[in-house]
């Protein structure tokens, strides 16, 4: 069977901040039948790094997450800014979480991290060749360390399951296929 789009015929906005927004959607799906209230998160999109620095070790930072209430290890990453590309949010977002400066930047994948209820995308980078160049410049709210480890000790922390955010391990995955 064919799978066909459906077809949005009403929406309404309920939330419309700048970090979050949801509308309820009213949908006529393939067989005919209408869906009245189907829910959908607009969030904007994100860059996240698999970062390595000139000595091959892959950076990580840990910070508190309040919504889950815990102590997170992930990847350097974060918003991309309105009209930026995402190369430059993650280049950006790697200078101001962690100092560093790095010698390439390839993206490595596209995810959608719940395409089922939200509109926004993950891009994923490898960045090589990483060196300190300035200190962090953090947002107020944030408070961070910056770690590095090696390539073995990273495949660790994902087999110990040490790595909480799904899209973080789907990144070092990814970027762990790449070298």
């Amino acid at each position: 069977m064919e799978i066909l789009k459906w077809q949005k015929i009403a929406s309404k906005y309920l939330v419309k901040e700048k970090w979050a927004t949801l509308r309820v959607d009213t949908c006529k799906l393939q067989n005919g039948s209408i869906k009245d209230d189907y829910y959908v998160l607009e969030y904007p999109n994100w860059a996240n790094a698999v970062a390595l620095t000139k000595e091959g070790k892959i950076i990580l930072v840990r910070q508190y997450r309040f919504a889950a209430d815990i102590i997170s290890l992930e990847v350097p990453g974060g918003v991309i800014d309105d009209g930026e590309e995402p190369e430059a949010g993650i280049i950006r977002e790697l200078q101001e979480e962690t100092g560093y400066s790095f010698d390439s930047c390839k993206l490595i994948a596209t995810l959608y991290p719940n395409p089922a209820t939200s509109t926004n995308k993950t891009f994923t980078y490898l960045l090589k060749g990483g060196i300190k160049t300035h200190e962090q410049h953090l947002d107020e709210h944030e408070i961070l360390n910056v770690e590095e480890y090696t390539i073995e000790e990273v495949k660790q922390l994902l087999k110990d399951n040490k790595i909480d955010q799904a899209l973080h391990v789907a990144a070092l995955y990814y970027g762990l296929m790449y070298l």
